[in-house]
């Protein structure tokens, strides 16, 4: 029977991810403001936008073994659940030490919600078409997140500064990704229940007309490690100026609060159209090709912040830098779909794995962006992301070889978990 051309599920997930960001993306661009409000230097700024990161980093692998064996959308629906009270006790902060521990939840959340979404994309995108399908789901977080925080900034400079405001706002909005995900995702659901695994992303590996079980697909599982070292580069030269970059527009180059919301709008129009681009390319040209483009958007948009520190060079800036990490997510999507789909009995703790690289890369990039930005000025941060991005670059060429379909090397430590799996049924 032949698949409709709309996945509903996939559909629904996209949804979850525009709304998501549409919520979130207020908190994204006022907590850092917020702290410095109450005093947070921007080392410290740096340290609780990394912080949510550093929970998560810590908790993705049980949380994604509870993932796999507790359901991904039940797992999916909880992270969304906290992510919103997350919005709410912000409201309530006013203290230093309140809002870290809020951030801390925050990370709780990220850790439940990330390895789930991962695994629930793979597994309704399609083996031909799952760098387009985490293309969508990448491009409405983009689209939403630069509305939200464009909403954010105007928001704040109306209400001249109610920071709260912003944050119960972000709450209510909430509510819509918990909506469409409840009532519209559905997880596949087949043979693999009678392979005695209650995780809902087990089924067997179909290549070709024979179907092959977890259990010997697992011995040819590539390795995982490499793969976590360039998400760990990649997400580090991505996310520097995370958090950071309404205090760079802001007080660096100058720009009112309104202008900073306006750059994000202007930087979702490139954005909307190159997402599903890249998607596209990736999984029909050359995913090698796609995770370049990072790089080379890293490189340009560090440039532009030093040499053009006024509105419209920023604009040009971060409008760059956006396109560059449309690129990466597709084709990290579908490598990450593609490696733990040799495991799909545990593919949401795989995916956990790999997804940690990305945690890691972005629990230290901030931190050290904070500490270079104050210590040594502009222009010694952005020189270290220059130098950052030729090393990510020349990484992810060595490693690309390795990890093209076909090429994909048996994981040494692939007997052990065999055994593993075989003593837990």
């Amino acid at each position: 029977m032949m698949k409709p051309w709309i996945n509903p599920s996939l559909l629904a997930i996209v949804g979850e991810g525009l709304f998501s960001r549409l919520s979130f993306g207020l908190v994204s661009f006022a907590l850092p403001l917020y702290a410095r409000h109450l005093g947070l230097s921007l080392s410290e700024v740096g340290i609780l936008v990394a912080l949510n990161r550093a929970v998560a980093l810590a908790l993705k692998p049980l949380m994604g073994w509870v993932a796999d064996r507790f359901g991904l959308k039940r797992t999916l629906v909880a992270a969304i659940s906290l992510r919103s009270l997350v919005s709410l006790f912000f409201g309530f902060a006013s203290a230093p030490w309140e809002l870290f521990a809020i951030r801390s939840a925050h990370g709780l959340s990220i850790s439940l919600r990330d390895p789930s979404v991962n695994a629930l994309i793979a597994e309704h995108g399609g083996e031909k078409s799952v760098a387009s399908a985490f293309a969508w789901y990448q491009t409405a977080r983009t689209v939403a997140g630069s509305v939200s925080v464009a909403f954010a900034g105007i928001l704040l400079t109306v209400t001249a500064s109610n920071y709260p405001l912003v944050f119960f706002v972000a709450f209510v909005l909430s509510v819509l990704p918990l909506l469409v995900v409840t009532r519209y995702v559905k997880e596949q659901t087949d043979a693999s229940h009678a392979l005695g695994n209650s995780g809902s992303s087990s089924q067997p590996l179909v290549l070709g007309n024979a179907v092959e079980t977890p259990a010997s697909a697992v011995q040819d599982r590539p390795k995982i490690l490499p793969v976590v070292g360039l998400g760990f580069l990649i997400a580090g030269t991505a996310d520097m100026l995370h958090g950071l970059f309404p205090v760079l527009a802001t007080e660096y180059a100058g720009l009112s609060e309104a202008q900073a919301g306006i750059v994000y709008a202007v930087s979702t129009l490139v954005t909307i159209f190159s997402g599903p681009i890249f998607g596209w390319l990736s999984d029909n040209v050359s995913r090698k090709l796609v995770l370049m483009v990072r790089g080379v958007a890293n490189i340009l948009s560090s440039l532009l912040y030093v040499v053009a520190p006024t509105f419209v060079g920023v604009v040009v800036a971060k409008t760059v830098d956006d396109m560059g990490k449309a690129a990466f997510r597709p084709a990290w999507g579908a490598l990450m779909a593609q490696i733990s789909s040799f495991d799909k009995r545990n593919r949401a703790r795989t995916m956990s794995w790999m997804s940690m690289g990305e945690d890691a890369g972005a629990v230290v990039a901030p931190v050290l962006a904070g500490f270079l930005w104050s210590t040594g000025g502009i222009t010694v941060l952005m020189g270290a992301r220059i130098l950052l991005a030729i090393v990510t670059e020349l990484y992810a060429v060595s490693i690309s070889r390795s990890a093209e379909p076909g090429k994909l090397r048996p994981d040494p430590l692939a007997r052990e978990d065999k055994v593993l799996s075989a003593e837990e049924e």
